[in-house]
């Protein structure tokens, strides 16, 4: 759990098209094994302190006739923004990926004292 030690909470959002290997015969459509594709995602403004930040698939394009495998994290999640990281494997074909993201955490105000 991250506690927000501060009355300045901040909310980002946004949407990021991670890929669309479909039209140019990119590896997540042609390949099979372990693929991943990584993306840097830039909040609006910086936080204050890494936030919390929530991913979610809001388009996927899979080829029907294989097993639909995916995995999609946030990693090396920073103040500035983080990684946004699609995973799959076996013989699954992934066409396209877009995804949605939310995050939340501390703001800095000019009311904050460094102190230390």
């Amino acid at each position: 759990m991250q506690i927000v030690n501060n009355a300045r909470v901040g909310i980002d959002q946004g949407s990021v098209d991670l890929f669309s290997d479909f039209e140019e015969g990119g590896e997540m459509w042609t390949g099979a094994g372990s693929r991943m594709r990584r993306s840097w995602v830039r909040f609006g403004q910086p936080f204050a302190a890494p936030p919390m930040v929530h991913v979610s698939l809001t388009l996927w394009d899979m080829d029907s006739a294989h097993n639909v495998r995916a995995d999609l994290t946030s990693e090396n999640v920073s103040e500035a923004g983080f990684d946004a990281v699609f995973r799959t494997w076996l013989d699954t074909r992934v066409a396209r990926v877009r995804i949605s993201w939310i995050a939340v955490g501390t703001v800095s105000s000019e009311d904050d004292w460094d102190v230390s």
